[in-house]
Protein backbone atom coordinates (compact mmCIF):
# COMPACT_ATOMS: atom_id res chain seq x y z
CA UNK A 1 0.00 0.00 0.00
CA UNK A 2 2.07 2.96 1.26
CA UNK A 3 5.70 2.89 2.28
CA UNK A 4 6.61 3.87 5.82
CA UNK A 5 7.23 7.59 6.24
CA UNK A 6 5.32 8.59 3.12
CA UNK A 7 2.78 11.36 3.67
CA UNK A 8 -0.34 11.09 1.57
CA UNK A 9 -1.64 14.60 2.32
CA UNK A 10 -0.31 17.45 4.43
CA UNK A 11 -2.58 17.55 7.46
CA UNK A 12 -2.52 20.17 10.19
CA UNK A 13 -3.91 20.29 13.73
CA UNK A 14 -4.94 23.43 15.60
CA UNK A 15 -5.69 23.18 19.27
CA UNK A 16 -4.27 22.87 22.75
CA UNK A 17 -0.87 21.38 23.45
CA UNK A 18 0.70 21.03 26.91
CA UNK A 19 4.13 22.69 27.20
CA UNK A 20 6.29 20.82 29.73
CA UNK A 21 8.69 23.75 30.04
CA UNK A 22 6.04 26.45 30.70
CA UNK A 23 3.80 23.91 32.53
CA UNK A 24 0.72 25.38 30.83
CA UNK A 25 -1.61 24.57 27.96
CA UNK A 26 -0.88 26.58 24.82
CA UNK A 27 -2.84 27.13 21.62
CA UNK A 28 -0.73 26.19 18.60
CA UNK A 29 -0.94 24.86 15.05
CA UNK A 30 1.24 21.97 13.95
CA UNK A 31 1.49 19.25 11.36
CA UNK A 32 0.22 15.72 11.85
CA UNK A 33 2.66 12.82 11.51
CA UNK A 34 2.15 9.05 11.82
CA UNK A 35 4.70 7.08 13.86
CA UNK A 36 5.85 3.47 13.31
CA UNK A 37 2.97 2.04 15.37
CA UNK A 38 0.38 3.91 13.30
CA UNK A 39 -0.44 6.52 15.95
CA UNK A 40 -1.19 10.02 14.68
CA UNK A 41 0.73 12.77 16.48
CA UNK A 42 0.57 16.54 16.09
CA UNK A 43 3.91 18.35 16.38
CA UNK A 44 4.28 22.09 16.91
CA UNK A 45 6.44 24.74 18.62
CA UNK A 46 5.44 26.59 21.81
CA UNK A 47 4.65 30.21 20.86
CA UNK A 48 6.13 31.46 24.18
CA UNK A 49 9.35 29.49 24.77
CA UNK A 50 9.94 27.65 21.46
CA UNK A 51 9.94 24.13 22.96
CA UNK A 52 8.74 21.25 20.76
CA UNK A 53 5.15 20.28 21.55
CA UNK A 54 3.59 16.87 20.88
CA UNK A 55 -0.02 15.75 21.12
CA UNK A 56 -1.19 12.18 20.53
CA UNK A 57 -4.31 12.11 18.36
CA UNK A 58 -4.95 8.36 18.11
CA UNK A 59 -4.65 5.60 15.52
CA UNK A 60 -4.74 6.48 11.84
Amino acid sequence: MYERGENVAAETYSGEFYCVKCKEKREATGEVKVNEKGTRMAKAKCPVCGTNLNRILGKA
